[in-house]
């Protein structure tokens, strides 16, 4: 009989332990305040931390202002000698950009087979600008190397023609 009491005390000093693990739960559950300000808080700690990495990143990637200046030179020139090959480029280049950005529920339900239509007949068109596009780059870069080589050729006849008339004029002044 002498263990029947400590057992009944055991008994409810777990109960109690139970049941007070219960009630905190209860509260933390029904402190919706609390635990919107933790999840926030959270999410703004995780935003924070992406927003240093991502800074970061870019500052190690940023080029410098001469670099900047070059590919602005070189842009600018690519774009003067061939706009209809930048204008089809930048149109695919978008059209890529756009595929990729999910459709709404309401464009589904609105638009259905249409939209489904239209977006194949799209992705066609899309498809056969980027090929053209292709095909204007290479033969834009197929011309530069023809330029460079006539370009190239030329000089080496221009110093040709210098050096042997520098050859002559020493001959010339060698024999006087």
């Amino acid at each position: 009989m002498g263990q029947e009491p400590e057992r009944i005390r055991a008994e409810i000093e777990a109960t109690r332990a139970d049941m007070s693990e219960t009630v905190d739960a209860i509260g933390y559950k029904a402190d919706v305040k609390s635990r919107a300000k933790e999840n926030l808080q959270e999410k703004k700690e995780s935003i924070v931390g992406l927003k240093d990495k991502v800074v970061g990143g870019a500052s190690e990637r940023t080029p410098d202002s001469a670099e900047v200046k070059q590919q602005a030179k070189k842009a600018a020139s690519v774009a003067q000698e061939n706009p209809l090959g930048l204008a089809i480029g930048s149109l695919a280049v978008g059209f890529l950009a756009g595929m990729l950005i999910p459709s709404t529920r309401v464009e589904d339900e609105k638009l259905g087979e249409v939209s489904d239509q239209m977006l194949e007949k799209a992705k066609q068109t899309g498809q056969e600008a980027l090929e053209h596009g292709k095909q204007v780059a290479q033969e834009t870069v197929e011309t530069a190397k023809e330029t460079a080589k006539q370009s190239g050729q030329e000089h080496a006849q221009q110093v040709k023609d210098s050096a042997q008339e520098n050859a002559q004029e020493a001959r010339s002044g060698a024999t006087v």
